[in-house]
């Protein structure tokens, strides 16, 4: 089974953190609808037929489009991609959007699942990365979700802002776990290139991140998230009870996915490509009757690294049985290279699945190097 994403590139205000690609000005987002209904067309034969298990709404903020816009896309996938019965189908929504009204329109949509950017329920962290949502409305969006009757939640925080205390970020943790959420996503806050928090950063008006702070916060959340039932399934990601993303999940596990709209990326099993992040080009590619995009090509080497990179990450792990399908030499390779691993305590090995241990995924990206060709 496959997967599509689809990137709506619009946004209310800049968060200062963030580097993915959007546009505050909304002119254009009836062309951009448009175009992204021409491309699902065009790309109608990328997954070869495969049925989609995931449908995935990011951007961006997904949620500033109305019930009509996303009727629309969603009835235009189906008319080219047949869906499964109990397919994921997500929304990514900023709590200022999630009304009561809002809610309740969403259900009588496709839509099973919304992933909400709360980031964090304190206002002093909200201000200092310029979301457009306050405290209350971060706390309130969540029963409003629960009320009307979406039970498939997903929060994302994030963690190492210079604002936020350990104590303040286990009682950020602490909101999520008292409540029925099934799915969490934390992330370090980075800083980006060419963002404002990089400017603020390199001008002194806003401290750098403390990487001793926030291996540390990142140490308690994986602490905490277990005590109240959460299973890190990888590194950002947690769940109650099984409740995976399934979206996520299949981008680990190297499934294939299909990336509609400006930036999206796509993959195939052999080779990648990437929309142009730029919306008027994109726009304008898609009227010629182009598809703005460039491919690379993925040799075994590029292949076996991505899957180290990304299965390392998961409780899945890397199969040694799928790694001995790029070649018998990257099999030796990766059993040579992480029995220094498995000594230090960072790597463990079960009927030939090689997993990080919880000490080891504190040192995933470095690992995952290493284990590299």
């Amino acid at each position: 089974m496959a997967g599509i994403y689809i990137h709506i590139p619009f946004c209310k205000q800049a968060c200062h953190y963030c580097n993915f690609h959007f546009s505050t000005s909304l002119k254009q987002k009836e062309p951009l609808l448009q175009a992204l209904l021409t491309e699902i067309e065009r790309q109608k034969d990328y997954l070869d037929g495969e049925e989609l298990e995931s449908i995935y709404l990011g951007g961006g903020t997904p949620s500033l489009l109305s019930v009509e816009e996303l009727d629309q896309l969603f009835q235009h996938i189906q008319r080219f991609h047949k869906i499964a019965n109990q397919a994921e189908i997500t929304l990514e929504a900023n709590p200022d959007d999630l009304s009561r009204n809002q809610l309740k329109a969403l259900r009588e949509t496709p839509i099973n699942r919304l992933s909400i950017g709360i980031q964090s329920f304190l206002e002093e962290d909200l201000r200092f990365m310029n979301r457009a949502h306050s405290a209350a409305e971060a706390e309130a969006c969540i029963d409003l979700a629960l009320e009307q009757g979406f039970t498939a939640l997903t929060v994302d925080l994030i963690y190492g802002t210079p604002t936020l205390s350990h104590a303040q970020w286990e009682q950020n943790l602490q909101k999520v776990f008292e409540k029925p959420i099934q799915h969490l996503s934390c992330y370090c806050l980075t800083v980006e290139p060419k963002t404002a928090l990089d400017h603020f950063v390199n001008t002194g008006k806003a401290k750098p991140v403390d990487e001793e702070q926030a291996a540390l916060q990142f140490e308690h959340l994986i602490k905490f998230s277990k005590a109240a039932g959460f299973e890190q399934y990888e590194i950002s990601n947690f769940a109650r009870d099984g409740y995976y993303a399934v979206h996520n999940s299949n981008y680990w596990k190297g499934k294939k996915y299909l990336g509609i709209g400006p930036s999206a990326h796509s993959f195939n099993g052999e080779s990648r490509q990437w929309n142009i992040a730029n919306n008027a080009q994109y726009i304008r590619s898609i009227r010629a009757g182009e598809l703005p995009h460039e491919v690379e090509n993925l040799d075994l080497d590029q292949r076996y690294n991505e899957y180290v990179m990304t299965g390392l990450r998961t409780i899945w792990g890397c199969d040694i049985r799928k790694i001995h399908g790029f070649s018998t030499a990257h099999a030796l390779h990766f059993k040579n290279k992480a029995q220094a691993f498995i000594q230090a305590g960072n790597m463990e090995e079960k009927g030939g699945n090689y997993c990080l241990t919880e000490a080891g995924r504190l040192l995933a990206d470095h690992i995952a190097m290493e284990l590299f060709v």
